[in-house]
């Protein structure tokens, strides 16, 4: 381990940019070819998934689904979209002191591969469960790496770099816009297996990519390993390992035998941690010696601004939950001449960041010193997704019960984009300026811990929802992004005075 330290101390950050064929993709580094069509189709599975597991979930036997509850599927859907985000953190640290970038977002495809392969055939709960958990072992693996190896192609100086991180994150839309459409379809008019086996293949053809074109065009851009463990560290970490497999194992077999591990119990449990690993996370950071006074104050400035992007999360994730549900069963679905699937609205939130994320861009652009600070930017965004809630009760409310108009749902989705174009773009940026240099390298998952968090809430939250209280239960969340929206606005000269000297 200790020549593998050697021989990644040699290697600079201009050696690996000097290793990657500097254009051929747009005018950008020939790997971003390879990583925006890995990422696209690792995009197309994960979301095609999840376009239909909703409803897979709690669809009768009869039909070709497991037959749970609508609030257990749920919550089902929320706990592993938590864990999906949590997963982030180790899959960072993986390659960061084991791996290396390149080989973690390779096994992290395959084990996603795997994953989708496993619900391609009937199997009951046991193979869903099996499914999710490759899934996200694997998302953890991929995720936070592949982005961070597009930034490995660029020179620091390089003024490219933006524009190729715009076309990788179209990569991520196109993929996320098409699947519904498709895995969606012929999961829900033809069989659900067969809508989940097309989501293997679209991993698949993202690791074919990836295979057949990584060594001739990214070179050495996530090939090393940046801090690699020493044998001494190693042995730490294995015990370390060993013991908390023990633990874990002895947890689950006392709730296995006492009767305790429920779905339930196991959405609870998941909900907690979900709050108490961002919790910990800041704690750290504040108490550590290595943190100066100045990074205690961007810090604590930092705090509501990850508690507004919670909240926001909490609604912009319930898209593809309570939404989803509302699609299959409040939603009328014969339209304009056309019978839609459910699933097919899945596609609207791709579909409008495309359409409008060069509109945002260009409006910062041209506002210039005048637009928005952070804190008012994330308070916008509290308050289109709190008006994303409050448009889709009113149909409801004064429809008279009947099915609604697909375009209020459609409109729904649209509001909360605005909202998402106000605060997701800035909130990476934001997190990396006010994380101290001791904690930089953490950034990443620190911001992915938000949309863990609101998860793990909406595990709870969510099964409180039904069609007899859907008025107050879009009202009361609605209302309290709103809300919230409202007191960060108030205090934004208070967290910009915080954040000493960071715009």
């Amino acid at each position: 381990m200790k020549g593998s330290a050697g021989k990644n101390a040699e290697v600079t950050k201009q050696n690996i940019v000097d290793s990657v064929p500097q254009t051929g993709f747009f005018g950008h580094p020939k790997g971003l070819l390879t990583l925006f069509f890995t990422e696209f189709w690792e995009r197309f599975s994960y979301y095609g998934m999840r376009a239909l597991l909703l409803y897979y979930i709690y669809d009768t036997t009869v039909n070709g689904g497991l037959g749970f509850t609508q609030s257990t599927a749920v919550a089902i859907m929320s706990v592993y979209g938590s864990l999906v985000y949590m997963s982030t953190i180790i899959g960072g640290w993986l390659a960061d002191r084991v791996l290396g970038k390149s080989k973690s977002l390779f096994y992290g495809g395959i084990l996603i591969m795997l994953g989708h392969i496993a619900l391609a055939f009937p199997g009951g709960a046991p193979t869903l469960y099996t499914s999710m958990g490759l899934i996200i072992i694997g998302t953890g693996l991929l995720k936070p790496n592949v982005s961070s190896v597009v930034g490995e192609m660029y020179a620091e100086n390089d003024n490219r770099r933006d524009a190729g991180f715009s076309i990788f994150y179209m990569g991520i839309n196109m993929g996320a816009l098409i699947a519904p459409l498709i895995v969606g379809t012929v999961g829900q008019k033809v069989d659900y297996h067969l809508g989940f086996s097309l989501a293997a293949v679209g991993m698949l053809a993202g690791l074919l990519v990836f295979l057949f074109t990584r060594k001739k065009y990214l070179g050495l851009a996530g090939a090393t390993v940046p801090n690699p463990l020493t044998r001494e560290e190693r042995g730490r970490v294995l015990t370390r390992l060993g013991l908390g497999a023990l633990i874990v194992a002895a947890i689950v077999a006392a709730a296995a035998w006492t009767g305790w591990l429920t779905i339930r119990s196991f959405t609870v449990a998941i909900s907690i941690l979900g709050v108490l690993i961002p919790v910990a996370y800041f704690t750290v950071m504040y108490r550590s010696g290595k943190t100066t006074d100045i990074e205690r104050s961007r810090l604590l400035a930092y705090i509501p601004l990850f508690i507004a992007a919670v909240m926001f999360w909490s609604i912009q994730e319930q898209g593809a939950t309570i939404l989803g549900v509302y699609a299959d069963q409040r939603t009328q679905l014969d339209f304009a001449g056309i019978h839609i699937e459910p699933s097919w609205f899945q596609s609207a939130n791709p579909l409008f960041i495309i359409v409008l994320a060069p509109v945002f861009a260009w409006l910062w652009t041209s506002l210039g010193d005048r637009q928005p600070s952070v804190p008012v930017k994330f308070s916008l965004g509290l308050l289109f997704a709190g008006l994303s809630f409050l448009v889709i009760l009113l149909p409801g409310q004064f429809g008279g019960g009947g099915l609604v108009n697909p375009l209020w749902l459609v409109l729904s989705y649209f509001v909360v984009v605005l909202g998402e174009l106000c605060l997701s773009p800035v909130g990476l940026s934001t997190t990396t300026k006010l994380a101290p240099e001791a904690f930089s390298a953490q950034a990443m998952s620190l911001w992915f811990l938000a949309p863990a968090a609101a998860q793990a809430i909406n595990a709870l939250i969510s099964q409180l929802y039904s069609e007899e209280n859907e008025t107050l239960y879009f009202g009361i969340i609605g209302g309290a992004s709103i809300a919230l929206g409202v007191v960060l606005f108030l205090i934004a000269p208070v967290i910009r005075k915080a954040m000493r000297g960071i715009h």
